[in-house]
């Protein structure tokens, strides 16, 4: 049975007891509906689908990315260095990807998933940090103030819920638009499974590789 963690709480995801080859990280959301009335639900504008994006940051011993993907300018690109999003699905060492961009959220279970091969990721990397965004948060009006039963969880090689961390939306959330989510941290046996829910008011996860680059 899965493991529920609350915000600021942690478990250890040790190799002997879970199948960590290939880890299995999903994020599922739904949106509430807004009430319109009668008219307004005839002859409002069409309000924009939430599109919520996973991203992951593979950082070093120090915490930081290391590699932001430069050009031959050395100016920071995002392309083929260590962050995995939807501009850049696949990392270079190919122990980690991004299944594909759900832009809606529709459907049951996951709406995103990172796959990564923990037991083979490089050594130079001691933590996943794992981002969600609304993308275009800001100039469609949108928060996580609507957002409602998002998750994140980690599933191993053996299809088995090892953790889970749920998190509603509501009120304390209406100026959020990206959130740390969670993170994993490599330890002697295993790797640590974090549950953060930090949240900010910017639409974009770049504001928060400032604080890991």
């Amino acid at each position: 049975m899965a493991v529920s963690l609350k915000k600021g709480h942690g478990i250890s995801l040790k190799k002997n007891e879970n199948d960590l080859s290939m880890v299995t990280i999903g994020l599922g959301w739904d949106i509430q509906e807004k009430k319109k009335g009668f008219l307004g639900g005839m002859f409002g504008p069409k309000e924009e689908e939430y599109d919520l994006d996973v991203v992951a940051f593979l950082c070093g011993a120090d915490g930081k990315v290391q590699n932001l993907g430069r050009d031959s300018g050395g100016n920071a690109t995002l392309m083929n260095g260590d962050i995995v999003f939807f501009n850049n699905m696949h990392h270079n060492s190919g122990q980690i990807w991004l299944t594909g961009d759900n832009r809606t959220g529709a459907g049951d279970g996951d709406d995103e998933q990172i796959i990564v091969k923990l037991n083979d990721l490089p050594q130079q990397y001691a933590k996943v940090v794992f981002v969600v965004q609304i993308y275009k948060g800001l100039e469609n009006q949108q928060s996580f103030g609507m957002v409602k039963n998002a998750f994140i969880r980690a599933v191993d090689g053996k299809k088995r819920e090892m953790v889970r961390f749920d998190l509603s939306g509501g009120a304390p959330y209406e100026n959020c638009r990206s959130m740390l989510f969670a993170e994993m941290v490599r330890e002697t046996d295993g790797w640590k499974f974090n549950a953060l829910g930090t949240p900010s008011p910017s639409d974009s996860f770049v504001e928060w590789l400032k604080k890991f680059a």
